[in-house]
Parts: C-alpha cells; structure tokens; sequence
C-alpha cells in the first residue's frame, strides 16, 4: 500500500472515530460562547483587549482578530484536552506498530484528522462571529470577508501547531500520559508570553515568528503613536476607545509569510513525529531502571494466614475503604517521596505560593491518576457488583484526598505556629479532590481533570 493510501486510511478511519464523539458537538460550542466574553464591551462584562490602556475601536477586522484571541487564549488548551481525551485517545497501536505501512503516513493522517477537526471549530467560530458583527458593529458597513480573513490567518496556523503538538506527544512514551499534559501547560503559556517580547520589534518576518499565536502584529502596527501596548485580560481599561488599523497590521512585513511558515512548521513536525515514534513495547531494561523499579515498589504483602481473625478495618468496612483509598492515591514510594518532598516545602515561610503551591501540585497528579485508574466505564460496572456503593467509594476517595492535604500542610502549619494554613490546605484540597473525581466520572478517565486542575493551579499559584 502507498503511503498516499495509508495517509488516506489513517484520516477516513480518525474522521469516523470523531463522528462518534459527543464531546465534539461541545467543542464546536466552546469557541461562540467565548466570543461572548472576548468581544470588548464598555459595560465592563468582557474579558479586556487592550491597547494602550484603552479599548479598541470595533471594527470588522479587530472584530476577527478578538474571535483569533479567543482561540489562543482559551480553545487552544480546551482542544488539546479534547484531542487527547475522545475516541481517538484508544488507538490500536497492537495493529499499526506491526503492520509494514508507514509511520510517518499514518501520522500525518491522524494529523490531518485532528486539523480538520479543529478547523470545523473555527469554521463555527466564523460564523458565530458574522452574527457577532451585525449585532456590536456600529462604526462601520460589516465586512464578512474581514472577520474571516483576520480570524483564520491568526488562528489556522495556531490550531495546525496544537495539532502537531499533540501528534509529537503520542509519539514518545514518556509524553504520552501525564507528564506530556504538564509539559504543555507550559508550552501553551509561554506562546502566550513569548510573543509580548517581539511587540516593539521593527515589522519583519524574523520579529512574526515569535508570535505563535499570531495576534500582537495586527493590534500594536496600526496603534497610534504612544499607544502600542496591548494587554490581555484583567486591565482597568481607560475611557474612550482607540483606533486601530488592524487590517494594516495583518498585511504589515513579514507577518503573512510568518503565518504560513509556522503552518509549514505544523506540518513538518507532525512528520518528524511519526519518524521518531517510539512503540508501545517494552524497551530494553537498563540498570538505572531496575534500580528506580526496586527504590519505587511497594513492600510485599505478608503472606495470606486463612487461620487469621478479621482485621480491624474489616470489621468496620467505611474505614477500611478510606484506607484503602488514602493507600493507593499515594501508591509506590516515589509518591511517598514527593509527598514528603511537599510537606518539608510547606516548611516555608510564604505558605501560599511555596507549600500549598507544591502540595496542591502532588495532588493534582496523584488523584486525577487515581480517578483515572477506578472510572472507567468497565471497571465502573464491576465496582457496582461490590458491597459498597460507588458514591461510598467516590466519598471515600474524595475524604482520603482532604487528609493527605491536610497530612502535607499540618508539619508547616506546627513548625511555623500558623493554624491558618490548614483551612486553605483543606479548601484547596476539596477543589482538587472534587474536580478530580467529577470529571473523572463523566470522562471516564483522569486527563480532562487533570488538564483543567494544572490551568487553574498555574492561576492560583500566579496570584
């Protein structure tokens, strides 16, 4: 078989896996509903775009530039939970590793599923954002070729990259569960930040090219002069509203073919991806592994006595439960380790952002990985069958949660004589625990949890 034909293959067989995905009629809702927020209004009920300090002229073009804000800012990570959380999350690898078809080919048609995905988000982006333009438009005739213009040149090559992203994350075993979603909370954040850098550069493709996200070019060139910072998000915008030639900035040096570079850039890493994908199979051990595996086991159980009498926490089965549940959250003695790393952390005089900080970090890795492994709809059914409830079980999980909270905090909260910092541990604990276990339960897995918990932890460990 061709490569063209496994390519091919590889995109029909991903595109019918999506059609049966509830979460994509979500996702296509994601991008309209955040227009409501990311669309500058003067009653102060928008998320503010600003530049200069005060709020931009809405104009067609800014009008599509704001919809492209909304998808880096807030569909790039939601579409990456999504992309690495539906029906495409089970891939059988047991077939494909072995089949003498193309790796690369079956990358790039796994990729261009996901692009194609992606582009129906911003195809229904588009059109939420044409009946946007006739209802907050009033300085200008609505121009819908400019709102589609401005909004797919910032946002395709973005979504293309998100893609990509996830195509390199699969192909590597060590990307392919936690530590991938970890890594890419950063990488998200810093295509954020990273182009705020380039904002006083001369207009040129090399200057572009820092911005992924691609929306500082056209708001800062066309700006007034003086008035060419722009901010995203909490900012005490000033009164009146500045002019920006935001077409201006789209078609300014450089920035066009900065777009279509970082698409070809999409591309080509998602074929690097499949050249350097690493199969599911066991590699050949090493002695640092062994060592790590003897340092990280569990001591073995002592051996079955049938003679014995019940033990203690089998006569009282809640308590046994929520030790069973307090045990496997902080299974293997790398865990332990960590755990105890967070708790001689939470040591530290500043308690908000060092201690909690750390331990909120722990649980949020350790629960969601716990979630994950009981809520699977297979397990989930057998769990049924058990003399205690699965909303017993979810108590249990969540109540073994607050404890190891509270477990990590209480050593900082009695070497530095400050009682108040057990509340906050137990607070932020139940948000860990509870989302942990909800969207664990609905998913069907710890990811979606995960992914929203490390945004959130980022947020509050930046405040």
């Amino acid at each position: 078989m061709s490569a063209t034909a496994v390519a091919q293959s590889s995109l029909l067989t991903s595109l019918k896996r999506y059609s049966r995905s509830w979460g994509l009629w979500l996702l296509l809702l994601v991008g309209p509903v955040g227009a409501r927020f990311f669309v500058g209004r003067d009653d102060g009920s928008s998320v503010t775009i600003a530049v200069g300090n005060h709020l931009p002229v809405l104009t067609s073009a800014m009008l599509g530039v704001s919809l492209g804000i909304v998808v880096s800012t807030l569909l790039l990570p939601v579409a990456f939970l999504y992309l690495r959380a539906n029906t495409t999350r089970r891939q059988p690898w047991q077939i494909e590793e072995v089949s003498p078809a193309s790796r690369v080919a079956i990358t790039l048609g796994r990729f261009g599923a996901d692009v194609l995905v992606l582009f129906g988000v911003l195809a229904a982006l588009n059109l939420g954002g044409w009946l946007l333009g006739w209802l907050v438009i009033t300085v200008e005739p609505v121009s819908l070729w400019q709102i589609s213009f401005a909004l797919w040149l910032v946002a395709a090559p973005a979504v293309m990259g998100l893609a990509a992203i996830r195509q390199l994350f699969d192909a590597m075993p060590w990307t392919r569960r936690a530590l991938g979603d970890f890594i890419y909370l950063w990488v998200w954040l810093a295509s954020i930040a990273v182009p705020a850098a380039a904002q006083h550069m001369a207009p040129s493709f090399a200057a572009n090219m820092y911005d992924f996200a691609g929306f500082v070019r056209p708001l800062v060139y066309g700006a007034p002069a003086g008035s060419d910072d722009f901010a995203v998000g909490g900012v005490d915008a000033l009164p009146g509203r500045v002019s920006l030639d935001v077409m201006a900035g789209l078609l300014s040096p450089g920035y066009i073919p900065s777009r279509l570079a970082w698409a070809a850039i999409a591309v080509a890493l998602a074929a690097f991806a499949g050249l350097i994908y690493r199969p599911h199979r066991p590699a050949k051990r090493r002695w640092y592994a062994a060592l790590a595996d003897r340092v990280t086991a569990q001591p073995a159980p002592p051996p079955a006595n049938p003679n014995a009498q019940p033990a203690g926490a089998a006569r009282v089965p809640l308590l046994g439960l929520l030790r069973a549940e307090f045990t496997l959250i902080g299974g293997g003695r790398l865990l332990l380790l960590l755990a105890l790393g967070a708790s001689i952390a939470g040591l530290a005089a500043d308690y908000r952002h060092v201690g909690s900080a750390t331990a909120n970090l722990w649980l949020i890795f350790a629960l969601t990985a716990h979630a994950g492994r009981t809520e699977p709809k297979g397990l989930r059914a057998l769990t049924m069958t058990t003399a205690l409830s699965p909303t017993l079980r979810r108590a249990a999980f969540v109540t073994a949660g607050l404890v190891w909270a509270l477990a990590m905090a209480l050593p900082g909260a009695l070497w530095n004589a400050d009682a108040a910092r057990l509340p906050l541990a137990l607070a932020t604990g139940a948000v860990v625990a509870l989302v942990s276990m909800a969207l664990s339960a609905v998913s069907g897995s710890g990811f979606a949890a995960r992914m929203l918990l490390l945004i959130v932890w980022y947020g509050y460990l930046s405040t």
